[in-house]
């Protein structure tokens, strides 16, 4: 079957393959155990990072005066995520491009079982970019972080040897438009549907419970009736004479 790409980087000069080569040529000079370290990375440890980031932005989220918005933001990343990687069937199928290894077997492959995959577009990169920027409509500080884990993504995908510098950018690129293009969408359905949890009982879901109220409560509580018994000790101190000359009489 023709391939759109599949004779991509087969050029001594194509800056594709020569990214890719320069990127990855840095795994042969690294000792073992930071291959093993970036290749459980590239798979597993950026996607956890970036689970983590989104969980914490789910927990700032609760707790805005705007829970219900905010909180809808973030459960639209993950649902962005999905569709991208949905869009991104028939283009993989469409472009029918091989693993830079299958091409150029000088590749340093530190990823084994990825030779019956395509690799246009990185899954990866999609994936990572696409948390990233729709945490960053929500929250731009763990978004920027989430960013630069998409970014690093990227980098140890070309490390491992699974991806062109062309599949990164390409998922780079479904993940933005996805999240940026269908959020008017995704929003006008996630907003009211937060707002109607927030009133039934997985409110907490949505919006955080007050922590301090009940607590200080109780605690402005204590404090009225400790003043209320104290000036009566007082005044009962104050009538009788220090010197104990109601006991001489």
């Amino acid at each position: 079957m023709p391939t759109l790409l599949a004779d991509a980087g087969t050029g001594s000069g194509d800056p594709d393959l020569g990214l890719l080569k320069a990127v990855n040529s840095l795994a042969a000079d690294a000792p073992g155990w930071l291959d093993s370290l970036v290749a459980w990375t590239a798979e597993y440890g950026i996607l956890l990072g970036l689970a983590a980031i989104g969980l914490t932005a789910w927990l700032v989220a609760r707790r805005r005066p705007d829970a219900p918005v905010a909180v809808a933001g973030v459960l639209w990343a993950p649902i962005a995520v999905a569709l991208a990687e949905l869009a991104n069937l028939p283009i993989s199928a469409i472009v029918n491009r091989p693993r830079p290894f299958v091409d150029h077997p000088e590749i340093d492959v530190l990823v084994p079982g990825k030779e019956d995959t395509l690799s246009f577009v990185s899954d990866h990169s999609a994936m990572s970019m696409g948390i990233a920027v729709a945490l960053f409509l929500v929250n731009r500080k763990l978004g920027a972080a989430a960013g630069a884990l998409a970014l690093l993504q990227g980098f140890c995908r070309l490390f491992v040897g699974v991806h062109y510098p062309t599949d990164v950018l390409g998922g780079y690129a479904l993940a933005t438009a996805v999240v940026l293009l269908l959020a008017p969408i995704a929003m006008a359905v996630l907003v009211p549907l937060c707002h109607a949890l927030s009133r039934t009982a997985l409110r907490p879901l949505v919006v955080a419970a007050p922590a301090g109220p009940a607590r200080a409560g109780r605690r402005r509580g204590r404090g009225i009736a400790e003043p209320v018994a104290g000036p009566g000790r007082a005044r009962r101190r104050a009538e009788r004479p220090e010197d104990g000359s109601d006991l001489a009489a």
